[in-house]
């Protein structure tokens, strides 16, 4: 990295040769203007108002505009003669804490390198109490004609100024809120608080310019004569009408995002639910009717077998109930069974009784003597 300014770090009285070098860069596309005729340069030519002829750059100097429009000259020579203490000195004029910063002072980024091998003890001892104190410096420079403010503050094993607006060029936030009150509720925070916690947190490494590369597209396209890619559709913007709804769909989006969309939702895009199976009843309801000891004997010897005689026992009662339908009486099966223990129902009992019989022929027999 190619040194910008030369000077020395005054830290009370010791003196610390360092060189100045900017630590970041731009990688933005510049264009040129061209006449879209014939796509030729268009260029800004430096010419004197009075006399109407192009100057060179050697012929041009400095000076100010007073109110009422007279020009007065400021030479080179002039500008050496100013008082100013930190021409060529970072000057460190107290130690704070980081957080009294403002971050709209904070301007372009330097780093400090040690001027040559004597400079190295000086250097790493005002590094290592920057360390040890978690302070930064503040301190005052001149650079570029003009005296500025600084911040100076570990980076690595490296020391970083960070040039600092004056204090009185930094305006007051007035007129910018909503002039309106607006009453926040705490269930819209909450939510708040929940989506900042679904986005979570990113590596900044991550981050890229994606319209420059865009652009490097299209110029590498326009260069080997093909037509430019076409962009995607803007995603259609609306008007906020329910902020609650706005913020519960923004925590939706996020968690999606975060966590794929086949983890916690279905293909359609809905929240999957899920449904505990019913079990299919077997056995009957049970009725109001009376039951005899008959009855209730058949039903536990019933309940103890396989499921083909329970089989048998359902086909035996939907005959009970068709038998029962096909006489007009209207009664149900438990009523049919409560007249076969009293011995009413010659045709019903009969009815079980033979269907009783293809499943277990030692109980039917043992029915028919009782009967």
């Amino acid at each position: 990295m190619r040194s910008i300014w030369n000077g020395a770090i005054s830290f009370g009285l010791v003196s610390i040769p360092i060189k100045l070098v900017n630590a970041t860069e731009s990688h933005a596309i510049s264009f040129r203007q061209i006449h879209t005729e014939d796509n030729g340069r268009i260029r800004y030519r430096k010419v004197c108002e009075l006399d109407e002829r192009e100057v060179g750059q050697s012929e041009i100097g400095k000076g100010y505009e007073d109110a009422d429009g007279t020009i007065i000259p400021i030479t080179d020579e002039d500008l050496s003669h100013l008082p100013i203490p930190t021409a060529r000195t970072i000057d460190i004029v107290a130690f704070v804490s980081a957080e009294r910063i403002d971050p709209l002072q904070m301007g372009a980024a330097y780093y400090l390198a040690a001027g040559g091998a004597p400079a190295a003890k000086p250097y790493t001892l005002l590094r290592e109490a920057l360390k040890r104190s978690n302070k930064v410096a503040i301190a005052k420079y001149a650079l570029r004609g003009r005296e500025r403010l600084g911040m100076l503050r570990v980076v690595g094993e490296a020391i970083a100024m960070h040039g600092l607006l004056w204090p009185d060029e930094v305006r007051a936030p007035e007129g910018v809120a909503p002039g309106t009150d607006v009453t926040i509720r705490d269930k819209e925070l909450d939510l708040a608080d929940a989506l900042m916690d679904t986005l979570g947190e990113v590596d900044l490494d991550d981050l890229h310019d994606e319209y420059r590369e865009a652009l490097e597209e299209v110029i590498a396209a326009k260069a080997s004569g093909e037509a430019p890619p076409e962009s995607p559709a803007p995603a259609a913007g609306g008007k906020v009408l329910d902020l609650m709804a706005a913020l519960e769909n923004s925590v939706r989006a996020a968690r999606e995002s975060r966590t794929g969309s086949g983890e916690s939702r279905t293909g359609s895009g809905e929240e999957a639910e899920v449904r505990q199976l019913r079990r299919s009843r077997t056995a009957p309801k049970e009725t109001g009717g009376k039951k005899s000891t008959a009855t209730s004997a058949r039903k536990t010897t019933a309940a103890k077998k396989a499921a083909p005689a329970r089989k048998s026992t359902s086909r035996a009662k939907e005959e009970t109930g068709k038998t029962t339908a096909a006489k007009g009486a209207g009664e149900r099966s438990a009523s049919a069974k409560s007249a076969t223990a009293k011995g009413t129902g010659t045709r019903t009992t009969g009815a079980k009784s033979a269907a009783a019989k293809k499943a277990t022929p030692k109980k039917a027999a043992s029915r028919k003597r009782s009967a």
